[in-house]
């Protein structure tokens, strides 16, 4: 009880040869009770010899949060420490995206013995919002790790959060990653190259399409289709050629339908009425961007024969892209905003809206449709009026921002906040 008092007075005791470990550790826990004024207490513990009194500074860092956890959870990124790293990682990022560390790979963490596991999952969409900017710092930190010799998990955790963080400084870190030949590190690195979104990076990846690993191959195929840069085309039209397997073969055609160029227009007409739904979807998405208005009616009339969703989604699309803006109860721009109703199709709607609303007539279309609109329709529509909408987009989310569903009103100012970031 004494040792406890003192060691409450004076922090500096628990560092000497009498503590223990576990009476370390407890102490380290205690101090997320004291929010941020427990921060300078922890730090002497950050470089304690016992790594399990280390890893409970990290997550005690992480629970307490703010500004003062960030410099010593950047700090923990050149630990040797496998879980270390995978929470100090997870940690900077909860700072700008709340609720991650639960969400990312250390809510997942568990120890078989002397054994780290961890679970993977491939739903890899978050994102920081367009206003948010993270310390340099903290994308240096994360981008030596990735490219490091470090535990491979803890380099494909940070790939990860540079796409979240979208830390565009780090990009060669996540190219240097790609030699690592480990599966994990270069499905992250690709995946954050198409959140990051440069298109200079398409080139230097390009090897990858054809890589035997499917779930590299196929995340490759669709980086480079996300990238749009059009020294993909020829590489892309290789893979769809030497596809083998349907998914490849799907994967090649939806990135050559990203990338407009007349040189695939033979290949999209080819595969309009092909037996496959994906590929009869990809074929109407690459025709509509090439930017034709004569194929507006060749377009709506396969919309109209179709029956298959996702080819019918794909069609609406492209006669909505190429000028069919009208949105009478059977039209395809209609049709796009009814199926942001349905959860195993609103993904793919809401990804053609974000398209499509960059353009104002397609604004000015869907603008009557606010009034009278479902929950799921006014929730998906302010996220892609954030995300893509112009200045003009405003008085229709300020509409929603004063809706009396707590949920809708709360997406409504943050797509707000969105588009004043990306259209100052």
């Amino acid at each position: 009880m004494r040792f406890a008092i003192l060691a409450l007075l004076c922090p500096a005791l628990l560092l000497a040869q009498d503590s223990t470990p576990k009476e370390r550790q407890k102490y380290v826990k205690s101090l997320a009770n004291e929010g941020a004024a427990g921060i300078p207490k922890l730090l002497p513990y950050a470089q304690d010899p016992d790594i399990g009194v280390r890893r409970d500074v990290i997550r005690t860092m992480v629970a307490i949060g703010g500004p003062a956890s960030l410099e010593p959870l950047t700090q923990a990124l050149t630990d040797s420490d496998e879980e270390i790293l995978i929470r100090a990682t997870d940690g900077v990022v909860n700072f700008y995206l709340p609720g991650y560390w639960e969400r990312g790979l250390s809510g997942s963490l568990k120890r078989a013995g002397s054994r780290l596991v961890s679970r993977w999952t491939d739903t890899n969409d978050q994102v920081v919002p367009a206003h948010v900017e993270a310390r340099p710092e903290i994308v240096a930190a994360l981008g030596k790790l990735v490219s490091g010799t470090g535990p491979l998990p803890a380099r494909a955790n940070a790939a990860r959060a540079i796409g979240v963080l979208r830390g565009r400084a780090a990009i060669d870190d996540l190219v240097t990653g790609l030699a690592s030949k480990d599966s994990q590190v270069i499905y992250e690195a690709l995946v954050a190259f198409e959140k990051i979104r440069d298109l200079s990076v398409a080139p230097k990846i390009h090897y990858l399409l054809r890589d035997l690993d499917d779930k590299v191959q196929l995340a490759a195929l669709e980086t480079v289709g996300i990238l749009k840069n059009p020294e993909s085309v020829s590489p892309l039209r290789e893979a769809y050629e030497r596809a083998r397997n349907d998914k490849v073969r799907r994967a090649a055609l939806s990135a050559l339908s990203q990338i407009p160029s007349e040189s695939s227009r033979p290949l999209f007409t080819a595969q309009l009425d092909s037996a496959d739904e994906s590929l009869r979807a990809a074929a109407a998405e690459g025709l509509a961007r090439l930017g034709r208005a004569e194929d507006r009616e060749l377009l709506h009339a396969k919309f109209e024969g179709e029956t298959k969703m996702r080819a019918r989604l794909g069609q609406a699309f492209g006669a909505a892209l190429l000028g069919e803006v009208t949105m009478g109860e059977f039209d395809p721009l209609r049709y796009l905003v009814n199926t942001l109703n349905l959860k195993a199709w609103k993904g793919i709607s809401e990804a053609y809206l974000i398209e499509l609303v960059r353009n104002e007539p397609i604004r000015t279309a869907i603008a009557p449709v606010f009034p009278t609109a479902t929950k799921q329709e006014k929730l998906s529509l302010s996220m892609i009026l954030g995300r893509s909408g112009s200045r003009d987009s405003e008085p229709m989310l300020d509409s929603l921002a004063k809706d009396p569903d707590t949920e809708v009103a709360s997406e409504a100012l943050r797509a707000i906040r969105t588009l004043r970031a990306v259209n100052p």
